[in-house]
């Protein structure tokens, strides 16, 4: 079984929940939906934790499988779309080699976080919904909604990192 954390869990995390304690948030990290239940079970025996403790996660809506997490993402990223001024950023996002994609997304995600993150209140949701991306075109369908509520200067970093061509 492969787990995701659920927007509502990344909340926990970001509020240090008490029933989130510190051998939980060391695995509820590891859940990207990549690495089975069972892989981070075993990175994280010697913590002590146990399939019991995974699925009281999963009980309270914190992690969600992928497969029905995808749903919401497809939402999500629908809902985003609708949002955009422009459909630019779908399109530059479609034409990115997978290598180069996975580059861009692991440069420009914490840009995504810090522009999000320093608009406080303003931009919570959109901040959830950057932490949430799982991807180069989860992130580049964010993009508009970002310059949207960040403004072009701040955006322009993001903008360099996610559709500019990259320096070899």
């Amino acid at each position: 079984m492969y787990l995701v954390k659920t927007p509502e869990g990344q909340l926990a995390f970001k509020e240090r929940h008490a029933d989130l304690s510190q051998r939980l948030r060391s695995a509820f990290l590891l859940f990207d939906g990549r690495r089975s239940l069972m892989q981070v079970l075993e990175a994280t025996s010697a913590l002590g934790v146990n399939k019991d403790d995974i699925l009281a996660l999963v009980g309270k809506g914190w992690l969600a499988t992928r497969e029905s997490s995808v749903a919401t993402d497809a939402a999500a990223q629908a809902h985003a779309s609708s949002l955009s001024k422009s459909s630019s950023a779908s399109l530059a996002a479609a034409d990115v080699d997978p290598g180069s994609a996975q580059r861009r997304y692991q440069r420009a995600y914490p840009i995504a976080v810090s522009i999000t993150g320093a608009l406080g209140l303003k931009g919570f949701r959109l901040n959830l919904a950057v932490e949430a991306a799982m991807g180069y075109e989860q992130l580049a369908a964010l993009a508009p909604r970002i310059r949207d509520a960040a403004g072009d200067k701040a955006y322009m970093s993001l903008h360099r990192a996610l559709f500019e061509a990259e320096e070899t």
